[in-house]
């Protein structure tokens, strides 16, 4: 009985070597038939071109631009190239002199352009007795006339001011609500005409929103004080026409 079992045995082991050995180059025909079709559903389409790979350039190097140059400058008529002419300094011109031989106190500004507030009113039934030049701060104050400085003086109402005596000491030229003197000036100082003596404000009672000189003149008594005298209308002395 083992005897027949192991013949069995051995017969089917023989029998699977032998069928092995004659399908071994043989595919097996749905295994084949699924492989094809898994490979059709993914396959690239033999004309289709490839994709180019995707390329990184390298940034051009920045070109150096080139500084721009100016030419020299071309000469003036008469004169070489490359010589630099001479800077002529400014000259501040006087302006004409009005009917009583005096000028505008404040530079730039014309006699035509004054107005008379000689008779205007004031505070505490006081009469102005002077003209009220308005015109930006900063603007230079000049002398009327020759004369000589007399007082340079602090006051609450009229702030910043000057008084000069002219020449004869018959009158006083009176100048307020400056801003500020001019740079040396002192007392004592001999003036000329037309010459630089402070700034337009708005120092005193002045308000800031409207700086003006405040200019009036005064005969002087005896005594000559600078605080004392009658006061005279510059209007006429400055336009040369008569009072409105």
């Amino acid at each position: 009985m083992r005897l027949a079992l192991v013949f069995l045995a051995g017969l089917l082991v023989g029998a699977n070597l032998v069928y092995f050995v004659m399908t071994r180059g043989q595919a097996d025909p749905d295994a084949a038939l699924v492989f094809q079709r898994e490979r059709s559903q993914h396959a690239v389409p033999a004309d289709t071109p490839a994709a180019p790979a995707e390329r990184v350039e390298a940034p051009a190097p920045p070109q150096d631009k080139p500084t721009p140059t100016i030419g020299p400058l071309p000469a003036e008529p008469g004169r070489t190239s490359g010589t630099p002419a001479p800077v002529e300094r400014p000259r501040t011109a006087v302006p004409a002199a009005g009917a009583g031989g005096l000028i505008v106190p404040v530079s730039g500004i014309a006699p035509a352009q004054l107005s008379n507030t000689f008779d205007d009113a004031r505070g505490q039934g006081r009469v102005h007795e002077a003209l009220d030049i308005m015109a930006p701060r900063g603007t230079p104050v000049v002398a009327v006339a020759d004369g000589t400085v007399e007082k340079l003086f602090a006051s609450d109402r009229g702030g910043l001011t000057i008084y000069q005596f002219e020449p004869s000491g018959r009158y006083a030229y009176y100048y307020a609500h400056l801003d500020r003197y001019a740079a040396g000036l002192a007392e004592g100082d001999r003036l000329r005409q037309g010459q630089v003596i402070g700034y337009v404000g708005s120092t005193g009672n002045a308000s800031d929103d409207a700086p003006h000189l405040h200019f009036g003149i005064f005969a002087l008594g005896p005594e000559k004080r600078w605080w004392e005298g009658t006061a005279i209308n510059p209007y006429p002395l400055l336009t040369g026409r008569p009072t409105p």
